[in-house]
Order: C-alpha cells, then sequence, then structure tokens
C-alpha cells in the first residue's frame, strides 16, 4: 500500500521511469520498470531503495542496472556498498554468486531486456528415494518408494550454534543411513534446505552462521561429500522452492508461491509453466512492512523484512502484545509450542497471535504479486501447524480480499493437509533428481 502511494505521489508530481535490470548466473537477467517523481523526496529514493532490496532478495544478481532521475543510482550503490547502509544484501549477493554486487547508473535505452534460465526440477517418484528438508530447530526426512511414503521421521538439533562443520555432516548422514534402513535400496537423494543453494552448494545459510571463514567450505561442500559417499543422484534446492514443488504436486498445477513459515520465512516460486526459475526467492530478508520505525531482524541489521512477520520469530514478536509471558530462556521453537498449546486450549491471546499474522500476510499478497505471477499461494512449515493454521489462512483471505480484490478473484491461498504441513518439503525433496 506503501508502495502505491509512493507510485501515485510521484505521478501527480511529474514521473519518470525508474528500470532496473539484475544480471545473475549464466547471463540470467531481470528487467523491472516502475516510476519516480522527477525531483525525487526522501520517500522517493526510501522506494528506490527499497524497490532494489525486493529485486535482489526475489531474484538475486551481482550487477544491477538503474536508470531513473539524478542521483538516484549513486545513492543506491552508495547504501549498497561495503559499509553502507545495505552492506549485509551486497556482502550476500557476494557469496552468492562469486563476485562483488555492482551497481550502475546508466541511460534508459541501456537497459537490457529480460532473460530468465527457468528449467523443469522435481516431480520424479520412480524407484527407492530419501528426501530430506534442513530446518534450525529440526530436520525431517522422508523415505519413499514408487511415489508412496513407507517412512518419515523428524529429528531435532541445533545446527546454527555450532562453529564446527562436522555437527552438520554428522546428523544428517545418520539421518540418511535410518532413513535408507526403510528401503530395500536407495537410487536417488533429494533434499531442501533454508539459505541459498547454488549447484548443491550452500552459499548463504543461516544454518550455518555459527561456522568460522576458515572452515565454511567444509560446510558448503557437505552435499558433494554426501554424494560422494553414496555414489547415486543427489539434488538439493532452496526450501522455499521445494515448497512450491510440493504444491504444484498436490495440485497438480503450476504457478505456485510456497511460502514455509519456521525458524524464518522460506519461499519459492514454480513459474506458470512449471519450471524453477532460479531465483532467489530468500523472502526473509525482503522487505513486507514499510514502517520506518518497524522492528529490526537480528541477522541483516533491517527493518520491516519477512522473517519477522512469518515464522517463529513473528510469533515470538507478537508475544508481548498478546499478553503471553514466557521463560526468558525459552528458545523459539519451545515457545511456538507454547503458544501452540494455548490455542490447543481456545487461549484467545493465541488466536490474536495467528490472526495478526494472517493481517500480516494478506497485505503481503498484494506486495509479492507485483514481483511473481502465481494462481496459488500455499502455506505451510511449523507455524501453521494446527488450528492456528486455519486462522492465518482466513485472515489472510480477508484482508486480500478487502485491499486487493483483483488478486482475490485470481489467486488461491491455501495450506495443505496436516502431513504434508510437517513432511511433505521432505517428499517432495525426494522427487528432485532423476534417476540416471
Amino acid at each position: 500500500m506503501w508502495n502505491r502511494a509512493v507510485v501515485a505521489s510521484a505521478e501527480m508530481r511529474g514521473a519518470v521511469p525508474l528500470v532496473m535490470a539484475l544480471e545473475g548466473e549464466g547471463g540470467r537477467v531481470t528487467r523491472y520498470e516502475s516510476v519516480m517523481a522527477a525531483v525525487p523526496g526522501v520517500e522517493d529514493m526510501r522506494y528506490a531503495e527499497r524497490l532494489l532490496k525486493m529485486l535482489l532478495w526475489a531474484r538475486g544478481g551481482w550487477r544491477v542496472l538503474v536508470a531513473g532521475p539524478a542521483g538516484v543510482a549513486e545513492a543506491l550503490a552508495a547504501a549498497y556498498a561495503p559499509g553502507g547502509a545495505r552492506a549485509f544484501d551486497a556482502e550476500s549477493m557476494r557469496k552468492a554468486y562469486g563476485r562483488p554486487l555492482v551497481v550502475e547508473g546508466v541511460a534508459l535505452e541501456e537497459i537490457p531486456g529480460t532473460h530468465e534460465n527457468a528449467r523443469p526440477l522435481g516431480g520424479h517418484l520412480d524407484g527407492c528415494r530419501i528426501g530430506f528438508d534442513l530446518g534450525a530447530s529440526d530436520f525431517k526426512l522422508a523415505a519413499v518408494e514408487a511415489g508412496e511414503v513407507v517412512w518419515a521421521h523428524e529429528i531435532p538439533w541445533d545446527p546454527k550454534n555450532q562453529a564446527d562443520p562436522d555437527y552438520h555432516y554428522q546428523h544428517l548422514a545418520e539421518g540418511l543411513r535410518t532413513a535408507a534402513s526403510h528401503l530395500p535400496r536407495v537410487d536417488a537423494i533429494g533434499g531442501s534446505s533454508a539459505g541459498i543453494i547454488v549447484d548443491n552448494q550452500f552459499m548463504v545459510a543461516s544454518l550455518l552462521r555459527s561456522i568460522p571463514e576458515d572452515r565454511y567450505d567444509e560446510a558448503r561442500q557437505l552435499f558433494r561429500r554426501l554424494q560422494r559417499e553414496w555414489q547415486i543422484p543427489l539434488e538439493v534446492a532452496n526450501d522455499g522452492d521445494v515448497t512450491a514443488l510440493a504444491g504444484a504436486m498436490s495440485l497438480g498445477e503450476s504457478g505456485v508461491l510456497g511460502i514455509a513459515m519456521g525458524s524464518s520465512e522460506a519461499a519459492g516460486y514454480l513459474d506458470m509453466n512449471g519450471q524453477m526459475t532460479g531465483w532467489l526467492s530468500e523472502l526473509a530478508f525482503a522487505p513486507v512492512d514499510m514502517n520506518p520505525e518497524a522492528a529490526v531482524e537480528e541477522w541483516s541489521g533491517d527493518r520491516g523484512v519477512g522473517a519477522l512477520y512469518f515464522s517463529q520469530q513473528a510469533v515470538n514478536k507478537l508475544l508481548p502484545a498478546a499478553g503471553i509471558e514466557l521463560p526468558e530462556g525459552m528458545g523459539l521453537p519451545e515457545r511456538l509450542k507454547e503458544v501452540q498449546a494455548l490455542m490447543g486450549a481456545g487461549d484467545l491471546r493465541a488466536a490474536a497471535i495467528y490472526e495478526t499474522i494472517g493481517v500480516y500476510l494478506g497485505y503481503a499478497i498484494g506486495s509479492y504479486a507485483e514481483f511473481y505471477d502465481f494462481r496459488h499461494l500455499l502455506i505451510l512449515g511449523r507455524v501453521t501447524t494446527g488450528p492456528g493454521g486455519d486462522i492465518i489462512l482466513g485472515k489472510a483471505k480477508e484482508v486480500c480480499a478487502a485491499e486487493f480484490p483483483e488478486l482475490a478473484g485470481r489467486v488461491s491461498v491455501q495450506l495443505p493437509d496436516e502431513k504434508s504441513r510437517r513432511v511433505g518439503q521432505a517428499v517432495a525433496a525426494a522427487s528432485l533428481p532423476a534417476i540416471l
């Protein structure tokens, strides 16, 4: 709504084009067109900065070309430079793409057109497969034979507080061996995880935040190490993309935006042709609340980003407003369980938390629709487990219908069934690799 108001104000004051192009891996280019006041004010400049941040975390890229009013490209370059206000975002893009983020001002005619590298991925259910989904408080495993789940399990762990990469390897390796014991053989392994994953390597991941820089490459190679040991096809994708894949498989549809509300917000997208785009879709760091006094997310240091609105962090943030007091040292997963228990007992304070997250989601649908073309929005993850998930869904639909009626008529917002909410991603992940 804020974006719309700023654009409307610019049009009243004399708007000129604001066009950005982001270049990513393999020559992939995303072009995005908007407008901006010819003589931009403070809010206009903030709009340009928030727009670029959204594009970086939705699409990703290492080079940004900007055409717009005088001074805009220079301001953006300063914000996204080392030591700038958005240094976290710039450094994350450097890690993801292996080169420094560059922001350049160019003439409008120099902005290239969109060129995407979408490709089909997943949906393979032949043979005997293992799927896993790595979260911050537990990871899920599924043994799948000829498309049927023969075993599924959740294993608690604490990866983000571990400085030794071997902790991550040993836990996952033991989980895979356990899953394999429920199958006559293993033909392929597929996985999903939070973070930026390129070519089966962790590039950026909150699960690895405690690992020192000089040992990060060990953790980056985790999946490749497992592939060498198992000597079978192994494919790992961002957990949000696997969320979208799970939705597409269950619905038999394409054009799916998946939002997983767990320890953080994960997102993924299957385009209208049913293909994975290669976009980052790390919406945990994408802005959803434009209030300049919005809460600060601890890792990125920025305000109003998705991780604080669609995750266990969101539940924790809302506890004081709901009047729910929990022990200071209690972890986020345990806090969520307490709220879920209160919800199960009919506590209206817990219901208010889920209603508020639903309001957040209803407005975010309008924002996400500016950057993704989708027919189905699928929400899942631990926060959506139980009756609270139905409250989130109902409130999101209510807000979307009131504020964005043009979307409400063409976008279906839905929850998977309870079993799929908990292990659906692991099952979909199992379908990622093709058996050679």
